[in-house]
């Protein structure tokens, strides 16, 4: 089977390097996003998946829109049995769905038709899902809307966070995709129509969706903070400033817990009420422009007033 990849993130690289193991895969090319500035100090850099296309000699394609006529022109020219997309970052226009005979075959990290849309890893977790999954599906002009293919369940566990869960879902997704692609070869596969009714959407992660609510029970607080690690993480004010901070559920009974967001001392515990009368045990803070430090050194360091509160200017 002659494919084209294309994929951006870490995430695609897995799948990237597995298929290009297999004697019956050949690939016409690469198609990744543009070099763009990348980390803290924004240097312009190639993702990852072009490193991996690059030091494996396969030919990469950076088109700045993926819609205009010169794309579609060396899609045709590639002329490949089947496009696999993971993790692109651009949208497919309807024209160009037609152009290799077996489809574009995504692979999406969510048991669709849950969890449609551009994070759906971050979600699951900040929602609380025990239980998450794989699917190959073949893309329509819809959002994750298109014909389901396989699907592989995953296992979410209870301190797991996004970075931890992609590591792991990008690895088994490897092994999905290939199977998917030989099942179409071989024409084995059933493609099954997504029940639209039981959809559920997983939009792109804003800012503000870090801004810890502590009326939230403190297991909501610690579930949006596993998802939404490392960006935007969990934020909050003290003392007019903004601090990021980690912290976990606390089990204390006999307390009088106070008003959500006080932030108290018990034994050697630093405590945070929350919600529903429950705590979260602070682990670490990073205020604005300072280093990360442990709840005892924020705590020394900020010589907490009796009953004092997150998120109170």
């Amino acid at each position: 089977m002659r494919i084209l990849f294309c994929g951006t993130p870490h995430f695609a690289v897995p799948t990237f390097i597995h298929l290009l193991a297999q004697p019956d895969i050949e690939f016409a090319a690469v198609i990744t996003q543009p070099d763009r500035p990348r980390g803290r100090g924004h240097e312009i850099s190639a993702s990852p998946v072009k490193e991996a296309a690059v030091a494996a000699n396969i030919p990469v394609h950076q088109p700045e829109k993926i819609r205009s006529p010169e794309a579609r022109d060396l899609l045709q020219r590639l002329a490949p049995d089947c496009i696999v997309i993971i993790a692109y970052g651009q949208i497919i226009p309807a024209a160009l769905l037609s152009i290799p005979k077996l489809g574009w075959i995504n692979l999406h990290a969510s048991l669709l038709p849950k969890y449609r849309g551009a994070a759906p890893i971050n979600w699951a977790i900040a929602n609380g899902e025990t239980q998450t999954g794989l699917t190959s599906m073949r893309i329509d002009a819809g959002m994750d809307t298109g014909d389901m293919l396989l699907q592989e369940e995953i296992g979410i566990a209870p301190e797991e966070t996004a970075p931890e869960l992609a590591a792991s879902m990008a690895e088994a997704g490897a092994p999905l995709m290939l199977e998917t692609l030989r099942g179409l070869a071989e024409g084995k596969l059933l493609p099954r129509r997504q029940d639209n009714d039981r959809a559920t959407y997983a939009p792109l992660l804003k800012k503000e969706d870090g801004r810890i609510d502590w009326n939230r029970p403190a297991q909501e607080i610690y579930n949006r903070t596993r998802g939404f690690a490392p960006w935007p993480g969990a934020y909050t004010s003290f003392r007019g400033q903004t601090c990021h901070l980690w912290a976990e559920p606390f089990s204390l009974r006999g307390i009088k817990v106070g008003a959500p967001g006080t932030i108290f001392r018990e034994d050697s515990q630093i405590l945070i009420a929350c919600g529903h009368a429950t705590l979260l045990r602070l682990l670490s803070v990073k205020l604005e422009g300072r280093k990360e430090i442990s709840a005892v050194e924020f705590a020394n360091g900020a010589r907490l007033t009796e009953r004092e509160r997150f998120g109170n200017a």
